[in-house]
C-alpha cells in the first residue's frame, strides 16, 4: 500500500477523524503560551471543512489535562459548528496500550481518517498505529510538509550540510549524529549532552568554552558562526545552554542569528527547547521548515521507521 494523502479522498458528507497534536505549552492559569501546533494543522482542516466533511478532532496532552483551552484558540481560526473535539486521549489508558477495543471505538466515529500529527509519529498508540486498520486512512497536509522537508535534509542535503546539536538529553540525539557521521560536512555540539559524549570523529566540533554547560562562550560563537557562515544545509536540534535564563541565552541566540543570517542555507529545525527559543528571539519565520515535533524529527532523521508513518503505508 502507498501512502494516500488528503487529496486522494472525496469527503463530502463524510464524518473525518483527525489526528492532530494539540498538545501545546500552557502557562499556570491554563492559558496557551504558543499554539505553533495548533496553527500547523489549520490548512488541513480548512481544507476539510471546504470538501464539506464533518470534522471529529483528536488530539493527546501530555499532562493529563482537558483540551478546553485548544478549543477556544480554535474558534480564532476555523468555524467550529459541526466539529467535535474529543477530550484528550491519552486520559484513557487504551490510546497508549494501543488497545484494539479503544481503536473500533474510536473508529466507529467516523468513515475516513487523516494523520496530521507528525508529532506523535514515532509513537504506537491507538489513534496513530490501530485506526488505519479499520478506516480508509491518509496524510494531512502538515504531516506531508514534515516528511517532505525532513526527507530532503537526510537523502538530498546540498552541502556543506552543518548538524548544531545542543540540549541535556544525549540519548534522543545519538542516533541522528550517528546517522549523519558519513552525510554531514559538520556536526556542531554545544550544552549539556556534551557530558561524558563518547563518538569520536573528525568532523565533530565541541564548545572549548562551554561556560559550566550553561552556556558557549565567545571563542565557541565565533568557531561555530564561520561554520555556519558557509553552510548550505543546516539542521538545529537543541539549543546551546539554558537559554531561558537572560545569563545564558546569548550562545543560542546568536547561533539562532547566525543561522538566520545564512540566506543561502536550506534550514530546518525542530524539538520543543529549540522551537521556543526560535519563538524568545524572534527567528521562526527565518527558517525553512520548524518541525512540529521532538522525538519524531529525531527518530526520522535517526534513519528510523516511525510507526504512524508505516501504518498508513509510507514505506511501502
Amino acid at each position: 500500500m502507498k501512502m494516500k494523502t488528503i487529496k486522494d479522498f472525496n469527503f463530502k458528507n463524510k464524518k473525518v477523524f483527525v489526528r492532530c497534536d494539540f498538545n501545546v505549552p500552557l502557562d499556570l492559569k491554563g492559558n496557551i503560551v504558543d499554539d505553533f501546533r495548533i496553527q500547523q494543522t489549520i490548512p488541513t482542516l480548512k481544507y476539510l471543512q471546504k470538501k464539506r466533511a464533518k470534522l471529529i478532532l483528536a488530539s493527546h496532552r501530555s499532562d493529563n489535562q482537558n483540551l478546553a483551552s485548544v478549543w477556544l484558540r480554535l474558534k480564532k481560526y476555523l468555524d467550529l459548528e459541526g466539529v467535535e473535539l474529543l477530550n484528550n486521549l491519552r486520559l484513557n489508558k487504551g490510546e497508549e496500550e494501543n488497545d484494539d477495543n479503544f481503536v473500533k471505538d474510536l473508529a466507529s466515529r467516523a468513515d475516513i481518517y487523516i494523520n496530521d500529527a507528525f508529532g506523535v509519529c514515532h509513537r504506537t498508540h491507538a489513534s496513530i498505529v490501530g485506526l488505519p486498520k479499520y478506516l480508509p486512512s491518509g496524510a494531512g497536509f502538515l504531516l506531508e510538509k514534515e516528511i517532505k522537508a525532513l526527507s530532503q535534509v537526510l537523502d538530498n542535503p546540498k552541502h556543506p550540510l552543518v548538524i548544531i546539536v545542543g540540549g541535556a538529553k544525549i540519548e534522543s540525539k545519538a542516533g541522528v549524529i550517528n546517522n549523519f557521521l558519513d552525510k554531514a560536512d559538520q556536526i556542531l555540539l554545544g550544552g549539556k549532552i556534551t557530558q561524558n559524549f563518547k563518538i569520536v570523529s573528525p568532523n565533530i566540533y565541541f564548545a572549548v568554552d562551554n561556560n559550566k554547560n550553561l552556556d558557549i562562550g565567545p571563542e565557541t560563537i565565533e568557531i561555530f558562526s564561520q561554520i555556519i557562515k558557509k553552510a548550505k544545509t543546516i539542521i538545529w536540534a537543541g539549543p546551546l545552554g539554558r537559554f531561558e535564563d537572560p545569563l545564558y541565552q546569548k550562545g543560542t541566540e546568536e547561533i539562532g542569528q547566525e543561522i538566520a543570517k545564512n540566506k543561502k542555507a536550506f534550514k530546518v529545525a525542530g524539538g520543543g527547547d529549540t522551537n521556543f527559543a526560535l519563538l524568545k528571539f524572534g527567528l521562526r519565520d527565518k527558517f525553512n521548515h520548524v518541525s512540529t515535533g521532538g522525538g519524531a524529527m529525531l527518530s526520522f532523521l535517526s534513519g528510523e521507521k516511525l510507526p504512524g508513518l508505516e501504518a498508513l503505508g509510507y514505506y511501502d
